[in-house]
């Protein structure tokens, strides 16, 4: 993909644009900005077209391959404006090479990530007033890629669009930065080994759903998820990351294939050394955290991921009982870790570490 000029900009004149919603109103991924970016593949001629154009519906085949075997993957980021007015990306290009491994699980093209990027950017520069400006709003970017190609034989398809649209969003929980309760499935699985679990591909959000309606139909915000072998071994929560912190070590599920490799993960381990703690990634059961719950060894537990940052967990509920984690309120180290990642967002905190990408 060339340079940044090969990307044409059809914009809706000054009049024609929507007015902004009241940080208040934002929600989470309900109001959508007056553009978009757009960029087209066939396999004779790779990536072509880009441009940023009204925000509007795509006309798809009913044939195509999207529809009917899943060839669909996207990411998250988001884009915040500090006091100072700039707005930054959190470690974007983390963001891009995960779609390029996700797309190359599914059988997709990859795209060239610092075009992506800097389309990306141009297109935030564009709907810079809908970058809000309250701490804890933000703007929330979703790249995505779909299989367009009209065909119902089962092989990866020939053609595809990529875009990116953008909308402001409020706190992704109603609670905000408070415990949440957590339901504890073994009944339905996120992923297996072997599968797509680690590729942020669409279809593992659908297969989530009948597990999250059931638990919030219980009065739990989210589900903890088990592996599908054993349903011993703790997984994710929600579409999230997840840690435990004990005495002597802070642990979250090493990676094995069935878990996303969460860009906000890695950001916690990465500042939890730095600080000198004792971060590990090894497999553990849900047995050891509940026995950890009631011992009080086990002082704190969180999610982690773009939506929300950092979620801290009050209660697990496994079999039937209720397990309280630091007595349902936040601990330290969740706190600590949700201070640093947004004071490093919203451009408080110096970026010693080069994560902070600025936009304007």
């Amino acid at each position: 993909m060339g340079l940044m000029d090969e990307i044409e900009l059809r914009l809706l004149p000054e009049d024609d644009r929507k007015p902004v919603p009241k940080p208040e109103n934002l929600g989470f991924g309900i109001h959508f900005t007056d553009h978009m970016f757009v960029m087209d593949y066939e396999e004779e001629k790779g990536w072509y077209d880009p441009r940023i154009v009204p925000y509007g519906n795509f006309s798809l085949d009913p044939a195509a391959v999207c529809l009917h075997y899943g060839q669909a993957i996207f990411e998250g980021l988001k884009a915040h404006r500090g006091e100072d007015g700039k707005i930054r990306l959190f470690r974007p290009y983390e963001n891009m090479k995960r779609l390029n491994r996700s797309a190359h699980r599914m059988c997709m093209p990859s795209v060239d990530e610092e075009f992506l990027l800097n389309a990306i950017k141009q297109l935030v520069k564009v709907e810079e007033r809908w970058v809000p400006a309250n701490k804890g709003t933000s703007l929330y970017i979703r790249p995505f890629m779909i299989a367009t190609e009209a065909y119902l034989g089962v092989r990866p398809a020939k053609k595809y669009i990529l875009s990116v649209i953008l909308c402001p969003v409020g706190a992704y929980y109603s609670e905000g930065f408070n415990p949440v309760k957590i339901f504890v499935t073994d009944k339905y699985v996120r992923a297996a080994k072997g599968g797509v679990g680690e590729a942020k591909t669409a279809g593992n959000y659908a297969a989530s759903l009948m597990a999250s309606e059931e638990a919030k139909a219980k009065g739990f915000t989210q589900v903890l998820w088990l592996d599908a072998k054993e349903r011993r071994y703790v997984e994710e929560v929600g579409t999230m990351n997840i840690f435990f912190a004990f005495e002597d070590e802070i642990v979250t599920p090493a990676l094995s294939g069935s878990i996303l490799p969460g860009i906000t993960r890695d950001s916690v381990l990465r500042l939890g050394k730095k600080w000198g703690l004792n971060m590990v990634e090894r497999p553990i059961t849900i047995d050891e955290v509940i026995e950890g719950a009631q011992s009080g060894a086990l002082t704190e537990c969180f999610g982690t991921g773009t939506a929300a940052v950092i979620s801290p967990v009050g209660s697990l509920h496994y079999k039937g009982i209720d397990y309280v984690i630091n007595n349902g309120v936040t601990g330290p180290l969740s706190k600590r870790l949700f201070d640093e990642i947004t004071g490093l967002q919203y451009g408080e905190i110096e970026d010693a570490l080069g994560w902070i990408e600025t936009v304007i």
